[in-house]
């Protein structure tokens, strides 16, 4: 009896998150995402990730290997998402069917999910319970999920909080404080000092991906005025402008949307994943994107489209592609290898409203990309971005606030979690103890 934790992945890497709490005889899944490197190095090889097995993928470390779980496989009373990123829901498809159990998520959560098993011809025989930021659900008698929102990258981004009759575990894996976001609600700063003036949060699980970064994480309106400066205060006139991002950073999006509108440019949206996630919040009224943009989502059709484009004056236009990231089979990167057609200017605008995941494939598909990029002689701005991860001292408030018993670091490498744990010493607790550093499948009794 009591609370035990199985950090299933995201707790040797960065990404393919996936963690179980065991309370008593019941137990609550979190997140199932992928491991996007291992994924495109698969599909690279010419390999389809839709008719890829479960133990095919996890042999690749794409996808969390939860044959850890497998003694607590019939137990599983609910697998509750925290938010759209693929590193959080990708698996889904590929490891719900082997729980007997619905998936929780918020209302854009679970409409980028749908997508995605739309798109993959998957289907699901697990039930989905939608619930609306800052609500609950009671799973079980013993246990209540609240989702509580947190501003992130990506919109309805929740802070899980799970409630027994022991406290509170808070499964906190990507998110930052942003007061005054661009798009979508603030955090809910007040459900957070609630908590810990209850006194009953017996753990956080706690994104660290950028612990060892000083400071506070700027919002999201540095980054649009970023953008704002690159795209309005340089001389663009008669050269092309194209736009990469996060395909789920709908914020960011929107603000490049507005300041093609000052322009006088028509905003093209092109990529895949984009038109999924763009789509998924249209669908439930969260944007308007489909209404103020043309958006295409595949090959054949953004190839017409190009060559529209560059007929027409390509200084018409705002191209807004997937490739932030230098993906090979991205926008962006086909357009730079001539698979889509397009003929780059020496002066033309390519601008990465982003930065690159710190894991080495990114690394490296984002030094090729621009490589390719300098030989054409165009003009590049990189790093038109901020983060949607908690920064040093997003941390220490985070723990000053809640105040929990003990604290586990998430969403990052062993080296990369050894930063949090001086910030909780700072804060009186004693590394190894009460705030510790743990590992893929390692189990751990919280009480």
């Amino acid at each position: 009896m009591g609370i035990e934790f199985i950090p299933v992945g995201g707790y040797n890497e960065v990404g393919r998150n996936m963690a179980a709490l065991k309370i008593d005889e019941e137990v609550i899944i979190l997140d199932m995402g992928l491991y996007m490197p291992k994924i495109v190095d698969f599909e690279e090889e010419g390999n389809n990730r839709r008719t890829a097995s479960r133990d095919e993928l996890i042999a690749i470390d794409a996808i969390p290997n939860d044959h850890v779980l497998d003694s607590w496989r019939d137990k599983v009373k609910a697998i509750v998402i925290s938010h759209c990123h693929l590193d959080h829901i990708g698996a889904a498809p590929f490891l719900a069917p082997g729980y007997n159990a619905p998936i929780i998520g918020t209302p854009y959560t679970l409409e980028v999910l749908k997508s995605i098993l739309k798109d993959d011809q998957f289907q699901l025989r697990n039930p989905l319970k939608q619930v609306n930021p800052n609500s609950s659900i009671q799973v079980s008698r013993n246990i209540k999920v609240e989702l509580i929102n947190m501003t992130h990258s990506t919109l309805q981004t929740a802070l899980i909080a799970v409630h027994t009759k022991y406290g509170t575990i808070l499964y906190a894996n990507d998110f930052k404080f942003d007061k005054n976001p661009v798009l979508g609600k603030p955090y809910n700063i007040e459900r957070l000092h609630e908590l810990g003036k209850e006194g009953k949060v017996l753990a956080t699980i706690t994104d660290s991906l950028y612990s060892a970064t000083p400071g506070k994480c700027p919002s999201e309106n540095v980054a649009r005025e970023m953008l704002k400066d690159v795209m309005l205060g340089i001389e663009n006139q008669g050269d092309a402008m194209i736009v990469t991002t996060f395909a789920s950073n709908l914020a960011r999006i929107k603000s490049i949307l507005d300041f093609s509108e000052k322009l006088g440019r028509k905003p093209v949206i092109l990529g895949r994943s984009l038109l999924r996630y763009i789509t998924a919040a249209d669908n439930i009224n969260l944007t308007d994107f489909t209404k103020r943009a043309e958006v295409i989502g595949f090959g054949q059709k953004i190839k017409k489209r190009l060559r529209k484009i560059e007929k027409e004056g390509k200084d018409d236009y705002i191209m807004i592609t997937t490739g932030s990231q230098g993906e090979p089979n991205s926008v962006l990167s086909k357009m730079t290898s001539n698979i889509f057609p397009f003929n780059f200017g020496k002066h033309d605008h390519i601008i990465f409203s982003c930065k690159t995941i710190p894991v080495e494939p990114n690394i490296a598909n984002r030094k090729k990309l621009e490589d390719k990029l300098r030989k054409k002689s165009v003009r590049i701005f990189t790093d038109i971005h901020t983060s949607g991860h908690m920064y040093r001292e997003d941390i220490h408030d985070f723990i000053q606030i809640l105040k929990p018993e003990m604290i586990f670091p998430a969403q990052s490498n062993h080296e990369k979690q050894l930063p949090l744990l001086e910030i909780a010493s700072e804060l009186g607790y004693k590394p190894g103890k009460d705030v510790r550093t743990i590992r893929n499948g390692e189990k751990v009794r919280i009480i």
